[in-house]
């Protein structure tokens, strides 16, 4: 697992950690079920905190990219189930409150377009 942080950019560590882990699973360089490094271990190997690195499972677990199991440590998840569900469960969220608001389906689908192209520059 190639990972490497620059300390020279303006993203923090924990999300360059986070980013490039998410990007190997997001290949397929590292399948579901692949056994992530400690955290210990890794954050030794980049010369980080520890506490960085278990920033970046945390927010990678909440994302639904990694699993943690104990003992048995941290794994790559199974891709499309978690991140679907949270982002059906987000959406879902959206279209409640955007009612709640007042807003028609029009209105509502045009915001929703808007917040989308601009997370995904386009």
């Amino acid at each position: 697992m190639q990972i490497t942080v620059d300390p020279s950019s303006p993203v923090p560590p924990y999300e360059q950690v986070r980013a490039r882990i998410a990007e190997l699973a997001r290949s397929g360089e590292l399948p579901t079920g692949h056994r992530l490094p400690a955290v210990r271990a890794l954050a030794s190997d980049l010369g980080l905190a520890a506490n960085t690195v278990a920033r970046a499972y945390r927010e990678l677990e909440a994302d639904g990219v990694v699993e943690t199991r104990g003992r048995h440590g941290t794994v790559i998840a199974a891709a499309g189930d978690a991140a679907h569900r949270r982002a059906a469960a987000a959406a879902a969220e959206y279209a409640g409150r955007a009612r709640h608001l007042g807003l028609d389906h029009d209105e509502a689908l045009a915001a929703a377009v808007t917040a989308l192209r601009a997370a995904y520059g386009g």
